[in-house]
């Protein structure tokens, strides 16, 4: 997709990328993902934000905790299917207690196509917390950018470990062609 014919963003998306920009996050490290898809286009258009594109969600733990050693603030963008790629590494985070952040948009939800995605987001909350990460919920656009702030907050704040998950709603119904 070209950068400069991308249609405009939900507002949501654009409270995400504010949010992250106000309290000084200067790393972003990504898989690839349509539901962050603005932060992502902002962050690499941005000179004040590093992004980091991974290939797999859980180099971005480390790099996140790797950030916070170097004295940046970073957070972690990825979709709950790469939840279940973290665990191992999210021990990283409750032995060092390290501060950290992580924004996942939700699939195997709402209008969900994919049966694949059921199962990991059908758990993605429970694995979170069975790793010692608080999880706050952003399902209604009004909600992203309180929720997202918070969640700041209590990481850079109070050094804490969360997870804010952006439901599948925000993003809406997938559309796939079928062959048939």
């Amino acid at each position: 997709m070209n950068e400069t014919s991308a249609p405009a963003p939900p507002s949501w998306q654009e409270d995400v990328f504010a949010a992250l920009k106000k309290r000084g996050v200067q790393q972003i490290a990504y898989v690839p993902d349509s539901g962050h898809s603005h932060a992502i286009r902002a962050a690499r258009r941005d000179p004040a934000i590093h992004d980091v594109v991974l290939t797999t969600e859980e180099e971005g733990v480390g790099v996140v905790a790797g950030a916070w050693l170097g004295g940046q603030r970073a957070v972690l963008l990825m979709q709950s299917s790469g939840v279940g790629n973290c665990v191992n590494m999210f021990s990283l985070l409750q032995m060092c207690r390290f501060p950290f952040l992580t924004l996942v948009t939700m699939r195997g939800e709402y209008a969900e196509f994919n049966p694949w995605q059921g199962p990991m987001g059908r758990t993605t909350q429970q694995a979170l917390e069975l790793m010692g990460i608080t999880v706050l919920r952003a399902d209604a656009p009004e909600d992203v950018e309180e929720t997202v702030e918070a969640a700041l907050d209590s990481v850079f704040e109070a050094g804490e470990r969360v997870a804010v998950l952006l439901g599948q709603k925000l993003i809406g119904r997938k559309k796939w062609k079928r062959n048939r």
